[in-house]
């Protein structure tokens, strides 16, 4: 008979998987499946690809989880609160007899970039918001069940906001709460009332005001997803388009990092990722950074973790701790051994235009001007190049206001980059906290210029020129990894002969975007999901 928890928090298998220890493969299932298999074949490769099943103990606990779920679940055990992370393959036991079902996602409808991007180029869902949903449908007569005992369900993580906008999903799935934002301040009190059978809000939002400070934060109890650490929260930069940049600038200490790395290695996940908004602005108070505590927060992680990655920087970061004091150069030096000679990290470019960039993100080029950024661009990604950090670098398509001027700037930045070792994601702009949505897709309109078709076909030559090289020279090396490999270098293969077929059959495409208009000026396309 297995373990009674009180609290059940899970997700669907895009989220609960370490995606063969590589956590930049798990992008994969933000895109729709590209490989057409009969027999359902299409769903299993893919998952066998980009998020195999993890690890559990007897009672169906994955051996790593998504970090915001662990940190939630030490928030509770803290309190005394009886709770658990459990997988999705082995949920259906314990939710007719738990008092709260919590489910969280980054990206539960395939909203957000990238999944978005990927629906509107090639017209198909996202495998995301597929394994959400077949997720729900699997374990909906449980939560019936659970309903009659009492069962309350909620509904959070960085993509709490989607829920706002399937009101009928929420009924149908018996949705009780909505918790958007940090949770650490509320969710106790919020999982007590619930559990007591008390009534609650519907949706409830934490703004800035409501953040928890470092003290109020708990230390994960078992291990993350690929060794993910978080070393503090927040950002300075300010971008418009980016609600990250609401939240206060906290750094955790040295000795809680310590705890989270330990909690990871002696579990056997010895290779992971700094994670936080501006890995180099680590304990900095200001966007200088701060070489000193940026090489203990190094040293200490090297001590117990094989291979090291940041989950995020900015480019004017790197630069300017560059010339300050070779930032990353020294870095690299701790970085970079025998046991590793690459590391990664996402960073938002955004746009190549100047004058768009004046606009909306004057802080990404901080405490330089932001007419300087082709420059701090280029001179950033030689750098990385020379050090081997591979960056996955974004681009947004269809900000506000951007012209056709804007995306040739931005074009001719994108192409200057070709000699220089990178990844690069196009995003098509998604306006987060007000976004109208309705049961067919994830915005109303979008308007493109014949300029963004030339963008997107630049970008992927781009990416498909050194994804090959990444996969060749750096990537899943050792002969364990072989199969993996080869299905990989197939799937870039399928994915080039795609983009190759949608992006230069102009009628093809025509069709996909749905509308084409003309607008008083130059031809405009205009689709619509």
């Amino acid at each position: 008979m297995p373990p009674t928890f009180d609290v059940v928090i899970t997700t669907d298998r895009s989220m609960m998987s370490n995606y063969h220890g590589k956590e930049f493969l798990g992008f994969g299932t933000t895109g729709p499946a590209f490989v057409e298999l009969p027999f359902g074949l299409s769903e299993r490769f893919h998952t066998f690809l980009f998020a195999p099943k993890m690890k559990v103990d007897r009672w169906g606990r994955p051996r790593e989880a998504p970090y915001g779920m662990r940190k939630i679940e030490a928030k509770l055990l803290d309190a005394g609160i009886n709770a658990a992370v459990i997988d999705p393959n082995h949920v259906k036991r314990y939710i007719p007899r738990a008092r709260v079902l919590m489910l969280s996602h980054h990206d539960y409808f395939g909203l957000n970039p990238p999944s978005s991007t990927w629906r509107v180029i090639v017209g198909k869902e996202p495998m995301n918001a597929i394994f959400f949903k077949k997720f729900m449908e699997r374990i909906s007569t449980d939560i019936t069940r659970g309903k009659k005992n009492g069962l309350m369900v909620m509904v959070g993580g960085p993509a709490a906001w989607q829920w706002l906008h399937f009101p009928e999903l929420v009924e149908t799935w018996g949705v009780d709460v909505i918790f958007d934002g940090e949770g650490e301040k509320l969710i106790v009190d919020i999982v007590k009332r619930a559990i007591e059978g008390k009534p609650l809000p519907k949706y409830i939002y934490v703004g800035a005001d409501e953040a928890p400070d470092v003290s109020e934060i708990s230390t994960i109890k078992y291990p993350s997803i690929n060794g993910l650490v978080e070393i503090g929260r927040g950002c300075p930069r300010g971008c418009m388009f980016c609600s990250v940049t609401l939240r206060p600038m906290r750094w955790y200490p040295l000795d809680k990092i310590e705890q989270e790395l330990r909690v990871n290695s002696e579990s056997g996940v010895r290779d992971g990722v700094l994670h936080s908004d501006e890995v180099p602005l680590y304990g900095s108070s200001t966007i200088e950074p701060d070489l000193e505590k940026l090489t203990a927060l190094h040293k200490l992680a090297k001590r117990y973790y094989r291979k090291v990655s940041w989950s995020h920087t900015t480019l004017v970061a790197i630069y300017h701790g560059e010339r300050k004091s070779k930032l990353l150069t020294r870095l690299s030096e701790i970085i970079l051994d025998q046991h590793q000679d690459w590391w990664g990290a996402q960073i938002g470019l955004e746009t190549g235009s100047v004058r768009l960039a004046r606009k909306i993100m004057p802080g990404k080029a901080a405490p330089y001007k932001i007419d300087q950024w082709h420059q701090i661009v280029l001179e950033t990604a030689a750098l990385m190049h020379e050090v081997k950090l591979i960056p996955a670098i974004t681009i947004i398509v269809g900000l506000p206001g951007e012209q056709p001027d804007d995306v040739v700037e931005t074009i001719e930045l994108v192409e200057s980059l070709r000699p220089y070792r990178s990844l690069i994601v196009p995003l098509f702009y998604v306006p987060m906290s007000h976004i109208k949505s309705d049961k067919a897709g994830w915005i109303d309109k979008l308007n493109l210029y014949p300029e963004h078709i030339d963008l997107l076909k630049v970008v992927a030559r781009h990416s498909i020129h050194w994804a090959r090289d990444i996969l060749h020279r750096f990537y899943m090396r050792g002969p364990q990894y072989l199969p993996i490999k080869w299905l990989i270098n197939y799937f870039i293969t399928y994915v080039e002969k795609r983009l190759d077929k949608i992006m230069d059959d102009v009628e093809q495409y025509k069709e996909l975007l749905k509308q084409v208009k003309t607008s008083s000026r130059r031809e405009v396309l205009t689709f619509s999901q």
